[in-house]
């Protein structure tokens, strides 16, 4: 029970990446608020089934939004130790396509949205031996495929937030830390799979699976287990880190050399 008491905010947790998060958090007796504006929220809440799971309904793009709900968690628990920023999204155009709507629908959720919740939530995390953890990718800062300039820009841009929110709030017993997945099995890259083949998606999933050096996509439990580490005192140490889990996806320097 490693995060026993713990108060976790996870954004975007009502699906994916998020609530493999939110599950593992509650398996490690964390108390979980989720934050997300998609209408799984109240379904995803019902089927965990945790009397220590609680939810807003929030857009992180509305700052006063995000401020009116941090408000209600401290009136509920009086305090914040856990932070993780996973709301993002990830909508396949090619550069010179892309409309200034779809440019900015990545930087206000992926940047701008991170930007307010973490600034919402840092005043309730100080001297807690608290922990923000924010959800970059491999994509951007190590690889990225035809259609993603926008989300590789946004997700690089979170390595250098937690670079710098790092420096500034460690006198504040606060660490900093990012996870960059690779492939991990979520609604997100479903989508996007079915944008790169309408006819069968699921090869697209098998021709990624088959490029991992471990064969498979990650699932979400998986890398819940990485945030809770992060988010816990086994990890007191370590702050201002990037750190990777893709199954080495990331790891060949070709597909064909080798013996």
């Amino acid at each position: 029970m490693k995060l026993d008491g713990k108060v976790a905010i996870v954004t975007g947790g009502a699906m994916g990446n998020g609530l493999g998060i939110v599950k593992v958090f509650l398996k490690y007796g964390a108390k979980v608020v989720i934050f997300d504006y998609s209408d799984q929220l109240d379904k995803t809440i019902n089927e965990l089934n945790n009397q220590n799971v609680s939810g807003y309904v929030v857009d992180i793009r509305d700052k006063e939004k995000v401020k009116e709900c941090v408000q209600k968690v401290i009136e509920k628990y009086h305090n914040i130790d856990v932070l993780v920023n996973n709301a993002g999204v990830c909508k396949l155009v090619k550069f010179e396509e892309m409309s200034d709507e779809d440019r900015d629908y990545h930087f206000d959720i992926n940047i701008k949205g991170t930007w307010n919740v973490t600034q919402a939530c840092l005043p309730y995390m100080k001297n807690r031996k608290a922990s923000i953890i924010n959800l970059s990718s491999v994509t951007g800062p190590m690889v990225a495929d035809s259609g993603e300039v926008a989300y590789a820009t946004t997700k690089s841009a979170i390595q250098g937030f937690t670079k710098g929110l790092a420096a500034e709030v460690v006198e504040d017993d606060i660490r900093v830390n990012a996870i960059l997945p690779g492939y991990i099995r979520t609604p997100m890259v479903e989508k996007m799979s079915k944008i790169s083949n309408p006819d069968n998606p699921e090869s697209v999933i098998d021709g990624i699976a088959n490029a991992i050096p471990m064969k498979r996509l990650g699932n979400i439990e998986e890398l819940g287990e990485l945030a809770a580490f992060l988010a816990s005192q086994e990890s007191s140490y370590i702050t201002a880190q990037n750190i990777v889990i893709d199954g080495g996806s990331t790891l060949p320097e070709t597909m064909t050399m080798g013996v």
